[in-house]
């Protein structure tokens, strides 16, 4: 039986370094390319070397990659341009665009502010982007003449893609991260109910059900409002697409609407540029958006402006949206440093925090953080965490599936027990096996084949004529109409023939002809003397209204005045033997159950004479 496997060398049984190995119809397959967030050593990157001992060219067909955010795309100029792959990565125009912002700044904190040599270059970076092809949403395209790949809208971020991966009969549906609800600036995943073989669905929020979005929104603002009011400095950490652009269009509006004058800032350079792409690829928007966007561009704020590092240390109240979202570096760390032990400030996590950083550490009730410089930080300022992140949660996963059909469900980018949980819902809700294997376990999936066969038209008619199994030949008790023989199951019985790809079924005598080889037919002929006056005619017409009512109209064919047809294989011939007639019914050997058939009713219905 046809399989297939599935490897992670990242996000199995994790949050984090997405990178799936897919082998599917004999193809090799990598499913996004990113880092760990929590890691700076060997860790933070996949262990390519696991794929294969040679060149990674030679083994892997294609990479997909879902969106840009570094879990999901970290590591690709590492592994195009440091360990070696030339072939074709696949990824939506805004991905590809918005790819090389967040690489590059990576980069510049990994290199330039800690001082790390065992990475790649800008250079690098610029030469991964040349080896992209950009798909568009519901575009099928044709890798190579037998792999295949469909994009759908993912929401979650701006270019987020599913991805349909076809190879021959064989399917699977990936879907990098994706949120089921809409936003303010993005719409909700979509994708055709294309039943695949396998879905390999993110499971961040396994065992979450999100309260109601406006509720969320409001205790949001209600904090942000108390912490200003009382002289605090607010904190938000987000990555610098996706959350920051929601949360800078609710606190924007917001500001607007109570008049308020408290300072927000955004990270300068990084969420600026993001912005712009926004405003650039606005139709991957929502329907507000790009409506509001004939007079007015959403990402235009009235009431953000760019940060400056110097503005730290001002005093009075503000609100900083600041990269990463994690805390694990860059400027965000920064910031919550300075501001950890003042009481009156807030730092706010609007999204999931992988193990290891100080973002998780932090909603984890940690009191102090020490530091890789041997410096430690007080944490006095109140710590306050709110979903608003654009991942599904139980209830999306549970309807994408409903909505996709698949025959198997694989979990991953998940932690797992949460992921257990899941699974056993799964298993037990749609009856369909589901899977989560680690990082460097491999998943094997039986594959049914689903073959499309084409059944010949008077072999169906033959078997429509045949007497159902089980059913006794003297079931003429009145009732037995057309409509219900036609319901009841038949076996059929035929050849099945393989000609230039195409399958067919059709009758022996029909695959004679096909093979051209000469058939030899052995048929049974019955003698049944009959006690019936009349022409010959008359009783040719009787029987054929007989047998028509049984058999049903199309399976009976008068050949002649003295001759009838059943099912283009069955004879019957009416001689006239005064003073009675004599029936001679002849069928093939094939044809026995429609000949003992047809027997017992002309006997059940003709007297003998």
């Amino acid at each position: 039986m046809p399989e297939i496997k599935v490897t992670p060398l990242g996000a199995g049984q994790d949050v984090g370094r997405s990178c799936i190995l897919v082998t599917i119809g004999g193809k090799n397959i990598m499913l996004d390319c990113g880092m760990h967030m929590g890691y700076n050593d060997d860790r933070r990157f996949p262990d390519f070397s696991y794929i294969t001992d040679g060149p990674l060219t030679d083994y892997l067909d294609c990479i997909i990659i879902s969106h840009f955010h570094l879990d999901h795309c970290g590591a690709l100029p590492y592994m195009t341009e440091m360990v070696g792959y030339n072939g074709p990565i696949y990824m939506t125009q805004p991905t590809k665009a918005l790819c090389p912002v967040l690489l590059e700044d990576m980069r510049k904190v990994a290199v330039e502010r800690k001082g790390e040599t065992n990475f790649f270059t800008s250079v690098m970076i610029k030469d991964c982007m040349k080896k992209v092809v950009t798909v568009t949403l519901h575009e099928t395209l044709q890798v190579d003449s037998d792999l295949e790949i469909k994009a759908y809208y993912a929401g979650h971020v701006l270019g987020a893609a599913m991805f349909h991966i076809r190879v021959g009969s064989q399917s699977l549906v990936y879907t990098g991260d994706y949120n089921m609800t809409p936003d303010r600036h993005l719409g909700a995943a979509w994708i055709d109910k294309c039943r695949p073989d396998l879905l390999i669905s993110e499971s961040t929020y396994a065992t979450t059900i999100r309260d109601s979005k406006r509720c969320r929104e409001r205790d949001f603002l209600k904090k942000v409002h108390d912490a200003v009011d009382r002289g605090g400095k607010v904190l938000i950490p987000v990555f610098a697409l996706g959350r920051v652009q929601e949360l800078c269009i609710l606190l924007d509006t917001y500001w607007d609407r109570m008049n308020l004058k408290v300072p927000i800032y955004f990270t300068m350079g990084l969420a600026e540029t993001a912005n712009k792409y926004y405003r650039m690829f606005i139709t991957w928007t929502n329907q507000k958006i790009r409506r509001t966007f004939v007079h007015r561009n959403m990402f235009d704020f009235k009431h953000i402006k760019p940060f400056d590092k110097s503005y730290m240390d001002n005093p009075g109240p503000m609100v900083v949206f600041a990269t990463p979202g994690m805390l694990h570096a860059g400027l965000s760390l920064a910031i919550f440093k300075k501001w950890a032990s003042n009481a009156n400030n807030m730092v706010i996590m609007p999204g999931y925090c992988v193990q290891g950083t100080v973002g998780h550490k932090i909603l984890n009730g940690a009191k102090k953080i020490d530091f890789e410089n041997r410096t430690s930080v007080e944490v006095n300022l109140t710590v306050e965490y709110m979903s608003f992140s654009a991942h599904a949660d139980a209830k999306g996963i549970m309807q994408l599936i409903r909505h996709c059909e698949p025959k198997n469900v694989m979990l991953v980018h998940g932690e797992n027990a949460k992921m257990e949980f899941l699974k056993q819902k799964i298993m037990q809700e749609f009856n369909i096996n589901c899977y989560k294997p680690g990082n460097g376990e491999t998943s094997i999936i039986p594959v049914s084949i689903d073959l499309d066969v084409e059944v010949s038209l008077p072999l169906l008619k033959h078997t429509m004529a045949l007497p159902t199994s089980g059913c006794s030949s003297s079931s003429s008790r009145g009732n037995n109409t057309e409509e219900s023989r036609t319901k009841k199951q038949k076996v059929l019985h035929g050849v099945l023939i393989m000609k230039n790809n195409n399958l067919r079924i059709v009758g022996v005598n029909e695959a004679w002809g096909d093979l051209g080889v000469t058939a030899h037919n052995l048929r049974f002929t019955e003698r049944i003397e009959v006690d019936e006056p009349g022409p010959v005619p008359a009783l040719t017409s009787a029987l054929h209204t007989l047998l028509s009512q049984k058999l049903g109209s199309s399976q009976v064919q008068a050949v002649n005045e003295f001759q009838l047809s059943v099912a283009d294989s069955v004879f019957i011939n009416i001689q006239d033997d005064e003073p009675g007639k004599t029936i001679l019914l002849s069928w093939t050997h094939q044809d026995e159950g429609l000949g003992s058939k047809l027997l017992d009713i002309i006997k059940s219905n003709y007297k003998k004479s």
